[in-house]
């Protein structure tokens, strides 16, 4: 017999980490909302008495952020603020034996496929027919979409398959059922993630289906703009580029992690292939879709890396001048391959290498921009802050890519596109009025 409670539970959620985790939240939200519990994202107003911590344990910093949150929540548990706090994500499923005797006041650990599991918590029920629906948790006109689970590729620094197990693609029907979904919700723009897009359908299918997946999203009405976010460069499907091209609705941008363009580095990072294949690469990805948009990520630090390699690095980047760059140091994770070497480059000496390549960055995303001065573009509106209207362009993602900074004495409902003139241009955000 149940016990009769004196309040309703509230759940409040906490992201940590990558857009991916950020989704499996959404996905736990929407089965806790179809099981008639009170679930929120992020709560600003306290007034919830249960937490799950969606952790992440992809890097150091991600490690040290996810267990201070952890703390942070078991402490309000301490001073009767909080009823229970659940642990999940990346973090727990790498370190839960760990965790669960450093951290014994958390209620209960899981997995990052353990989803069934936490809702036995909530007395329950896993509802199978929910595949594809959420409870967003980003604004409503955009939203990310995961492809597939898991990875396949054995990268000498990263821990993801440790943690998210092997490559497994989510079905066809599925996910244009879930992208159907998500425009009746008012989703104008999906994000495609995966921890390795191209992979997509090697599985299921037991060939590359990634273009094919594009094809039958792009046909979904509603759906004004679909992003590819960690293409692997290694075996890059080139059709993938044709059908960039020839949809309107796909945007001219490609988010593909090169890491390094040190031959010795891309080696010793196991990335299967090398500086010369890459920039091959680039010059087709750029003769296919002229106007494309490219984004990558670098790593500093990283076993071996010496002097002259990030010099090659900072050249590699001074020739292809990518759009947009992101940059990570080294973090000597334990079960990935590259642990069994030697972290020879201190921390501070990983920061200064990071912080020259941005420098060299900068001055590109600078000039970059400039050319983009008196120049009109189609631009989504994403909020309103300080009196001005912040979008971005169909070369720009969310949170990691460029702003446009929108004057306008009119209205602009959040989630519209407007034409805008580019009046003035920054190293990384541009500003512009309605035209």
């Amino acid at each position: 017999m149940k016990t009769k409670k004196l309040h309703r539970d509230k759940v409040n959620i906490i992201t940590l980490g990558c857009s991916k985790n950020m989704v499996d939240s959404e996905v736990l939200s929407g089965q806790l909302q179809a099981n008639d519990i009170d679930v929120v994202h992020e709560n600003k107003k306290h007034d919830h008495n249960i937490v799950v911590v969606n952790t992440c344990g992809f890097i150091e910093k991600a490690k040290e952020e996810s267990i201070n949150t952890i703390l942070n929540q078991v402490e309000l548990k301490k001073r009767g603020k909080l009823d229970k706090v659940y642990v999940t994500g990346c973090l727990s499923e790498r370190y839960k034996t760990n965790l669960e005797k450093e951290i014994p006041e958390v209620d209960a650990y899981f997995g990052t496929m353990e989803l069934p599991l936490i809702l036995k918590q909530f007395e329950a029920d896993y509802k199978s027919e929910l595949i594809g629906e959420r409870m967003l948790a980003t604004p409503q006109h955009y939203a990310y979409m995961k492809i597939s689970e898991g990875c396949n590729r054995t990268c000498a620094f990263c821990a993801i398959p440790l943690m998210r197990g092997q490559h497994v693609s989510k079905p066809m029907e599925e996910l244009v059922k879930e992208a159907e979904g998500l425009v009746k919700k008012g989703v104008k723009e999906i994000m495609l993630i995966a921890q390795e897009l191209t992979y997509y359908g090697l599985d299921i299918y037991k060939k590359r289906m990634l273009a094919d997946l594009m094809k039958q999203l792009s046909d979904v009405k509603g759906l004004e703009w679909i992003r590819l976010h960690y293409a692997y460069p290694s075996k890059f499907p080139l059709e993938v580029l044709d059908v960039m091209r020839e949809r309107d609705n796909i945007c001219n941008y490609l988010d593909i992690p090169v890491q390094h363009a040190s031959n010795k580095m891309l080696a010793a990072m196991k990335r299967l292939i090398t500086k010369e294949e890459t920039e091959e690469l680039i010059t087709a990805i750029r003769e296919k879709v002229p106007g494309i948009c490219l984004r990558t990520t670098l790593i500093t630090g990283f076993p071996g890396e010496t002097e002259d390699d990030v010099e090659e690095l900072k050249a590699f980047l001074t020739k292809q001048r990518f759009d947009r760059v992101g940059i990570f140091t080294y973090s000597h994770e334990e079960g990935t391959s590259g642990y069994e070497l030697a972290d020879d480059v201190p921390a501070e000496e990983k920061e200064r290498r990071a912080q020259a390549i941005m420098e060299v960055q900068q001055e590109i995303s600078f000039e970059l921009n400039q050319e983009k001065v008196n120049k009109v573009y189609k631009v989504i509106i994403d909020k309103k802050e300080a009196g001005k209207y912040l979008g971005r362009t169909e070369f720009d993602s969310v949170e990691v890519d460029n702003e446009v900074v929108i004057h306008s004495l009119n209205k602009l409902p959040i989630g519209d596109f407007v034409n805008v003139k580019i009046t003035k241009a920054y190293d990384y955000d541009l500003e512009g009025v309605i035209n």
